[in-house]
């Protein structure tokens, strides 16, 4: 039973290690916050890829732990710096509701070709990254996610209508725009 669970953790280890290369590259180059909340997003993001991975869901309680986090870290930036803190509030509101608005979208169009976790995933991964940030994402995520599907398709591995973790390829993106500079 123990062996199980370690097994289990196995591919957690990469939250620390994800976690630690950012923070080593971010020294010097950006303000605390900032290394913060890309930290916070880099973590979350891990363990909602590797949980879609394993089950092709993406647990509401990770969602809402994510959102916490991302409150958590907000009120004290906007009680102890509030200039600075609103016009980032707007841009994580936009990025909230532009990756939201534009899953959703697609969820409804699709009947539920895109998964409600997904939906929700991106509209609070757009409080993290901001507007440009959640377009970057968005962008990078769903090319490599539809490349990998056609690949799929053509390695007669799944069929048109079968469905793959669309998460693993959003947090792609994610790194792909928090690492950038």
């Amino acid at each position: 039973m123990a062996k199980e669970k370690a097994t289990g953790l196995l591919p957690y280890i990469g939250i620390p290690i994800i976690g630690i290369s950012y923070f080593i590259m971010s020294m010097n180059r950006t303000d605390a916050f900032r290394i913060l909340i890309y930290e916070l997003i880099l973590m979350f993001g891990y363990a909602i890829a590797v949980s879609d991975i394993r089950t092709k869901k993406i647990s509401n309680g990770l969602i809402l732990a994510m959102l916490t986090a991302w409150v958590s870290v907000m009120i004290p930036k906007l009680t102890m710096d509030p200039d600075p803190a609103i016009v980032l509030l707007k841009d994580s509101v936009l990025g909230f509701l532009i990756g939201g608005g534009m899953f959703l979208f697609v969820y409804i169009v699709s009947k539920k070709g895109l998964g409600g976790g997904d939906v929700k995933f991106m509209a609070v991964a757009g409080l993290f990254l901001g507007l440009s940030g959640v377009f970057t994402t968005m962008f990078y995520g769903t090319c490599l996610a539809a490349a990998f599907g056609l690949l799929l398709i053509a390695l007669k591995k799944i069929g048109r209508k079968d469905a793959i973790p669309l998460a693993p390829f959003l947090y792609v993106g994610i790194i792909v725009t928090v690492f950038r500079f």
